[in-house]
């Protein structure tokens, strides 16, 4: 109650640029269309590199408790789904997407599982019918990957993400949703666990990357 009084009081500014406009049109606009992250496994795509305006957005979602971007970052990962190539409805024409889950400690610091609340407003803004299944959790102990090595962050998640009650249907074909794709790391055990219950990733979907960086080099 008293955050939604001083959003009366103080309307929040532009996360991106600190314009008048709790998100401003030209900060959105450097969210694209689904493109490639050159990563091993399930095709994986970004809206954005984790820079600039766009990474400055999803901080603030994510550690600032700005909540109320998750209408507008939703919509844009919503508008995108159709977008990726592999992402398929099942049977029924429901498209599936599964939020990559977050440690508990984090959950509880950011007022509940962030991605999941990205999850339900992107299905509200599709279009079509779309179902999200929080399907996954962290176990208890897991590290924060943040300045974590790729193989550090993959020992870390080795066996640490868990499926919950809450599984599609084996064989519903599903988009994995995250915030911000590194290593690829999370993805990957992320899809084992689903594959496990024979739930089948048909494809990874992040509003940023701060993957394409490893993989410039410099000319000359």
């Amino acid at each position: 109650m008293l955050l939604d009084l001083l959003d009366l009081l103080l309307p929040p500014r532009c996360a991106g640029c600190g314009g008048p406009e709790a998100c401003c049109p030209t900060c959105l606009s450097e969210f694209g269309a689904p493109t490639r992250v050159p990563l091993p496994g399930r095709p994986t795509y970004a809206l954005a590199d984790y820079q600039g305006a766009p990474r400055e957005l999803v901080l603030a979602f994510k550690e600032r408790g700005r909540h109320d971007l998750a209408t507008a970052l939703g919509t844009l990962l919503g508008q995108a789904l159709r977008a990726v190539p592999e992402a398929r409805p099942d049977q029924d024409g429901t498209w599936w997407l599964v939020p990559a889950p977050s440690r508990r400690s984090a959950s509880r610091r950011r007022g509940g599982p962030h991605v999941l609340r990205l999850a339900r407003a992107a299905a509200a803004r599709t279009g079509v019918p779309t179902a999200v299944a929080p399907a996954l959790v962290l176990a208890p102990g897991t590290r924060d990957s943040a300045g974590l090595s790729a193989a550090a962050r993959r020992a870390n998640l080795s066996g640490h993400v868990r499926p919950t009650e809450a599984l599609p249907p084996p064989g519903t074909p599903v988009v994995l949703l995250d915030d911000v794709v590194t290593t690829g790391a999370t993805a990957a055990e992320c899809v084992r666990v689903l594959g496990t219950a024979k739930i089948k990733v048909n494809a990874v979907l992040s509003l940023t990357s701060a993957a394409a960086h490893r993989w410039w080099s410099p000319p000359g």
